[in-house]
């Protein structure tokens, strides 16, 4: 146990659901902090009065100000001060960056103490290739936007990794089965509690099932790297054709690459013979 913490940041990884995931160090620091800031002080607050840790909370979420941030500086300057989010590690798709930056720029002390992190969970339980990959946050609400984000990745040899809510699930799907056809997607949702799910497919085979069985709860999607599946697998002039519907040649073979990891100079010439 850390007998005196130092002043400065402490970044607390806490569970994504199932409170026993919470690790000891983690504990012990959240015991000795001065203050524990947080998304939500009624999420942070259940989780410390399950441990019997009476701690002082700030909020600090996407509303906080410079002046907000400005104050937990100078507390850190003389007093251990813990970062949390919701659920999960700190800095994942949350303001404490621009914390950590302020404070790293100050000369304050910074370290973490890891634990759960929902995107690493839904990897590893997802059977998609894991030795490379890229999360990229939330997908954008607007329809364009968020199609936008999936052509400029589509490309990215990775599994991609996105946070996404249940009320906007299909239409990501949706947008996932136009942009990147062929491709198969996880849905992991409720992670650690009673209710876990990972559900593997294609995209209109999960929009089926959710259609029917609305779903609830935090979500990871994540979607299979353009060399998943081998070329054989793929029916190419299927594609090519959807896309020539709605595309010159030069963009159906573009789309078509980034979805199917082949060659666009390949699916140009047969966009045309298809054309």
């Amino acid at each position: 146990m850390d007998e005196h913490l130092s002043p400065g940041l402490y970044l607390v990884a806490t569970p994504l659901g199932n409170l026993g995931d919470i690790t000891r160090r983690a504990v012990e620091i959240l015991q000795q902090v001065s203050i524990v800031a947080c998304e939500d002080t009624r999420v942070t607050g259940r989780l410390l009065h399950h441990l019997g840790i009476d701690a002082r909370m700030v909020r600090y979420d996407d509303h906080a100000s410079p002046a907000d941030r400005d104050r937990l500086l100078e507390t850190m300057r003389g007093a251990p001060v813990a970062l949390v989010s919701d659920a999960g590690t700190p800095l994942v798709s949350d303001p404490g960056y621009r914390l950590v930056r302020a404070a790293r720029e100050a000369g304050i002390y910074v370290t973490g103490i890891p634990g759960p992190s929902a995107a690493v969970l839904a990897l590893t339980l997802s059977g998609l290739p894991n030795d490379r990959f890229l999360f990229a946050g939330f997908l954008p609400v607007k329809a364009k936007a968020r199609g936008d984000v999936l052509a400029e990745l589509g490309g990215v040899p990775a599994t991609l990794i996105f946070y996404e809510t249940a009320p906007r699930l299909l239409a990501a799907l949706a947008a996932i089965a136009e942009v990147l056809p062929g491709r198969d997607v996880v849905v992991a949702r409720e992670l650690t509690k009673k209710f876990e799910e990972c559900r593997k497919g294609p995209p209109a085979d999960l929009i089926a099932h959710y259609e029917a069985h609305p779903p609830k709860g935090e979500i990871v999607l994540l979607v299979a790297p353009p060399s998943d599946q081998p070329s054989a697998e793929v029916d190419v002039d299927a594609l090519l054709r959807a896309a020539l519907a709605e595309a010159k040649p030069s963009q159906a073979a573009a789309s078509v690459a980034k979805a199917t990891g082949l060659e666009r100079k390949t699916l140009y010439a047969r966009a045309l013979d298809l054309k």
